[in-house]
């Protein structure tokens, strides 16, 4: 290696990537990084191009795996050019997967400057301040962000999906914006506007909007056109949620049901290793688990191909960690979608939207894409063995006993401002009663606890629960009285979590599959009286249940073990009925 003649001072920077060009072939990355230390160490600070060979040295060391050396050499790159944006993304990628988020923040502190030209640099310390729970300089950011360049529809949805974080109200601004009102609902994206919108077809065209913008065909299609003809038939199951989340916590006890006379069932995992009991059970249900999160979409898709999946059921939608891309190669012959996103996915490789007639009724069924598919009474699965803590008492939880509890926990960027107020009305109306909230994050607290004083209404009677564990917070759900659903976006495994735990919910039903999920679930157990259609009606009904003793026992009575076994809880039922959809649609193929 002619490292010799890269000692000279003097060496123009063009004749050293030469160098590196030429020798790479036969010394590999360690002859490439070699060379740019010699270069480096022959020259001196003041030279121009010092900043590139410092980060082209943490690149080569980035490639190899050794991050301590990436890191320093991206550090020394960024401590002559601050502003070099590559060597910052690299150092922020690298600081970010080791979870170091404070120093992440302060690189891009460092880095910022005042030219209206630095978005990159805004929006990436937005998405590093959200991580990091600071959402308020996370939406300054984007603001920010959106002002310099309004044309910029990621930005557009963060910035919306944080201010619905933080109960930023209104939603979509008033006052003048570089953005207009009909390009920001465009870009809303799609979790934004389930929250949003009760109204399946603006929803199918965020959605779609989002997907073009996200994902594009594959070069080829992997799986062959009329399926496969297995002994038994093979599921596979896709999802970044195989972990303590909601979804794992529904649909676990379905993978264990499965029958292995007749069903052979796969599991393809980009999730997070989080140590956790549900995490284990659903690896351990899977006859066969493959671990994605480090392969490419490419390389996802051929994997399940090879495995010759019979029909693929994504767990995530549109959801965070979603692996669109991978099914647009069409690695399984039957592709749908369940759970994890509860509203269209206009994808053209999916073939249904797994429901049930209730919430996407027949009449409406054409609004949707893909093709809802009835796979059961009762769309959820559940859990049957979900464990519960110790019944709480009101005391231990930091509730009076003497007030009337109403109650959601569901996430904040789900309460909309017509919801709110409708809350407050129910308040003002019910006085001995409070609203016991879920634990989201400071600033939705101090927002609704301000529109709740604004409104006239105690602050004090907004109570915040902590975030405890999935067994304590069954108990803790048990003490309430009422629950209060969110619209359009109702609760769904939240709504199932308190009908398991007894607690009466009142929800509001609308058109979209989403706003019609506890709808589903309280016909189901005949506690059709908590099922209402207007706000004004969702306000009576709350206000009767709390105000009559009467009237309240006997809607409670509904909600009984005996009813919840019978109906949404029995899991047995739902795996029997699953089952037979899936063999009919893989037998007769996708139509």
């Amino acid at each position: 290696m002619p490292s010799e003649t890269l000692t000279r001072i003097g060496l123009p920077f063009a004749s050293l990537l030469a160098e590196v060009e030429s020798v790479t072939p036969y010394t590999g990355r360690c002859g490439s990084i070699a060379l740019y230390r010699d270069w480096i160490d022959a020259n001196g600070p003041h030279t121009p191009q010092l900043f590139a060979a410092w980060f082209n040295l943490g690149t080569e060391m980035d490639t190899l795996g050794d991050v301590a050396g990436a890191e320093h050499g991206y550090r020394r790159c960024l401590a002559l050019r601050r502003d070099f944006l590559p060597a910052i993304s690299n150092l922020l990628r690298l600081l970010e997967r080791a979870g170091r988020v404070a120093e992440a923040i302060a690189v891009l502190d460092q880095a910022l400057q005042p030219s209206e030209a630095r978005t990159a640099l805004l929006n990436n310390r937005a998405r590093v301040l959200e991580q990091a729970k600071r959402l308020d300089e996370a939406e300054d950011a984007l603001d920010a962000s959106l002002r310099t360049d309004p044309d910029q529809p990621d930005v557009m949805q963060h910035w919306l999906h944080v201010r619905q974080k933080r109960c930023s109200w209104p939603v979509f601004p008033i006052e003048p914006f570089p953005v207009s009102h009909d390009v920001l609902v465009q870009n809303a994206g799609p979790l934004s506007a389930l929250a949003l919108f009760d109204d399946v077809t603006r929803q199918r065209e965020i959605c779609r909007v989002w997907i073009e913008r996200k994902t594009e065909p594959a070069r080829e299609r992997l799986s062959p056109e009329h399926g496969y003809r297995h002994d038994r038939i093979r599921i596979g199951y896709m999802s970044s949620d195989f972990c303590q989340h909601a979804m794992s916590l529904l649909i676990v006890e379905l993978f264990e049901r499965h029958d292995r006379a007749r069903f052979e069932v796969f599991g393809y995992c980009s999730s997070p290793e989080d140590g956790t009991e549900i995490r284990s059970r659903v690896i351990a249900s899977f006859d066969r688990f493959a671990r994605i999160a480090d392969l490419s979409d490419e390389a996802a898709a051929r994997l399940i191909r090879a495995d010759e999946i019979d029909i693929l059921i994504d767990l995530n939608g549109l959801t965070a960690g979603a692996r669109l891309r991978v099914m647009r190669w069409r690695p399984a012959p039957v592709q749908a979608t369940y759970l994890g996103f509860i509203g269209p996915i206009p994808l053209p490789e999916l073939d249904y939207l797994l429901c049930d007639s209730f919430v996407v009724p027949p009449e409406t069924a054409h609004l949707y894409q893909p093709k809802p598919l009835y796979i059961a009474e009762i769309y959820q699965a559940n859990d049957s063995k979900r464990a519960r803590a110790a019944t709480r008492t009101r005391a231990e939880v930091g509730l009076p006993d003497d007030h009337f509890v109403f109650c959601c926990f569901s996430n904040h960027y789900k309460i909309t401002q017509d919801m709110f107020a409708a809350w407050i009305a129910i308040l003002r109306r019910v006085p001995d009663s409070i609203l016991w909230l879920a634990s989201d994050n400071q600033w939705s607290h101090d927002a609704l606890r301000g529109a709740a004083q604004a409104a006239g209404i105690d602050p004090l009677r907004i109570i915040v629960m902590p975030r405890v564990s999935p067994a304590d917070y069954l108990s803790c759900l048990a003490v309430a009285d009422l629950f209060l659903d969110t619209f359009p976006y109702n609760a769904g495994t939240i709504a199932s979590d308190a009908i398991r735990m007894q607690v009466p919910l009142v929800t509001l039903m609308g058109q979209s599959f989403v706003s019609r999920m506890a709808g589903r679930l309280l016909t189901a157990i005949g506690a059709v009286e908590g099922v209402t259609t207007s706000l004004a009606d969702y306000i009576e009904t709350a206000v009767a249940l709390a105000s009559d003793p009467d009237l309240y026992a006997g809607f409670k009575s509904r909600f009984t073990d005996a009813a919840w076994d019978a109906t949404v809880g029995n899991i047995a039922k739902f795996t029997t009925e699953f089952e037979q959809t899936l063999e009919t649609v893989v037998l007769t193929g996708a139509d």
